[in-house]
């Protein structure tokens, strides 16, 4: 049996990080990102370190049904769909609202119910999240809640925007919410993988040595005070968010299923304490 894994948002950051993990687990590896240029880097640098997998970049919007079907041809003619690494998003500072929810939320969605047909005994997704719903405190009431499980339907982000409110076109609250999806989806895609024997969990990262994070540091103090509230008195680093990634993905985490692990060096359990 021929295995296939995938990393999204490959091309650099946290998905660059996952894929390396990736290449000495599956026996393809398809890098998936939109910057072709980028990904195509990774795969020949990839490919040049002994790496078990036939790496392979491959252009995509994730966003897009149609690049997701060519996805799935893809999968289906290398082999046997192993592991999914979504690391695909887009940082809140650099665009509006509805984005980011189609990003960092809505994608994850896309992708899933693209993939979930190839998905066996032993597949196991992981999505990239965030502890800023956690920070946040977001617990929404049944309606919101309603409209949040259902991320696929046409009118998905006017009805997002009608329930929330105003509120969600601030990028700093759009984000929260579009990472709090995803921590649903991760529950809800677990019930329905399971019967076949597939798995699917999230990781939630605190504040991540990025380059947006050192801009937002610079610029806003409450993002400084987060990463001093932080316990380990340090930022993290990509590859330890992809560690924990490669576990989830492996055979060692077999009975790991439709849970969100918080990579935050302590920074949830500092504020909790406040």
């Amino acid at each position: 049996m021929t295995t296939v894994g995938i990393a999204t948002g490959a091309a650099s950051g946290t998905g660059e990080a996952c894929a390396r993990r990736l290449a000495d687990v599956v026996d393809v590896l398809l890098l998936a990102d939109g910057n072709e240029a980028a990904v195509a880097a990774v795969a020949k640098d990839l490919s040049g370190h002994g790496k078990r997998a036939l790496v392979e970049p491959f252009a995509v919007d994730v966003t897009d049904r149609e690049d997701l079907a060519r996805l799935a041809d893809r999968v289906r003619a290398a082999g046997t769909l192993r592991a999914v690494a979504h690391a695909y998003g887009i940082p809140p500072e650099e665009t509006d609202w509805r984005r980011i929810i189609e990003a960092d939320f809505v994608a994850a969605a896309l992708l899933t119910d693209t993939l979930r047909p190839l998905a066996t005994a032993g597949t196991a997704f992981v999505y990239l999240a965030s502890v800023s719903p956690l920070i946040a405190h977001i617990e929404p009431d049944p309606a919101v809640a309603a409209v949040l499980d259902d991320p696929l339907q046409e009118d998905f982000l006017d009805r997002i925007r009608e329930v929330v409110g105003p509120a969600v076109e601030d990028p700093a609250w759009a984000y929260p919410w579009a990472t709090y999806g995803v921590h649903r989806l991760t529950r809800a895609e677990a019930v329905r993988f399971g019967p076949v024997g597939a798995r699917v969990c999230s990781v939630s990262p605190g504040a991540i040595d990025t380059p947006e994070t050192r801009l937002e540091a610079a610029r806003y103090a409450s993002i400084r005070q987060l990463i001093e509230h932080t316990p380990l008195g340090r930022v993290g680093r990509y590859e330890e968010v992809a560690a924990v990634a490669a576990f989830l993905l492996s055979d060692e985490a077999s009975f790991v299923n439709g849970v969100d692990i918080v990579v935050d060096g302590g920074l949830c359990a500092s504020l909790r304490e406040d």
